[in-house]
């Protein structure tokens, strides 16, 4: 059953932001900004990290959309076996570990963060720049993630290959989720 008397029962992504499209457009500009901008972190990068906490959440149309999109830029599909439960076993460089521990804390128990955690980051060889678009992309999709969880998304394994097979055909766009926009509700 839908959560939004006004939203199908298969409730989808576009369906409420077509409901809703007052705040699409600087959410999908920020998106476009932090996944596809200038960052030390490549957009695969980027786009794991994406799947890694809306994974950590359970979100598994966030995660399931994320990975796919990490995939298509060069994500081996085997990292995600790990990923969450174990990421030391994942066959990421271990750079990425003391990152991922930084942000699975902010998303699990933010309040206990300290400087050590920050020092780990920053041993493995981060800059405070990529430290900080990692930290926005944490924070970006704990919020996406309640927005989807919310209003009742749901994803499926036919929904993940319709969405494979779309996301194939513009993957490299930098405005790739401004024009998810505008296809959604011709915003510009």
């Amino acid at each position: 059953m839908a959560r939004f008397p006004s939203l199908p029962e298969n409730t989808q992504l576009g369906d409420v932001f077509k409901r809703f499209p007052k705040t699409v457009w600087p959410l999908c500009e920020y998106h476009d900004i932090l996944l596809r901008g200038d960052s030390e972190l490549s957009v695969a990068e980027r786009e794991m990290l994406a799947a890694y906490v809306s994974g950590l959440n359970a979100c598994n149309f966030c995660h399931g959309s994320h990975r796919i999109i990490a995939e298509l830029h060069g994500i081996d599909e085997k990292v995600f076996d790990n990923l969450i439960s174990d990421p030391a076993q994942a066959g990421i460089d271990d750079k990425f570990l003391p990152l991922l521990a930084y942000l699975k804390k902010l998303t699990e128990a933010p309040s206990k963060l300290s400087g050590q955690d920050a020092e780990a980051v920053f041993a493995a060889g981060w800059s405070e720049e990529a430290f900080y678009d990692a930290i926005c992309i944490c924070a970006l999709f704990n919020f996406m993630n309640r927005i989807v969880e919310g209003t009742g998304v749901i994803s499926n394994d036919m929904i993940k290959a319709e969405q494979r097979q779309r996301m194939q055909s513009n993957v490299d766009d930098p405005e790739y989720y401004r024009n998810y926009a505008r296809m959604l509700a011709n915003i510009s």
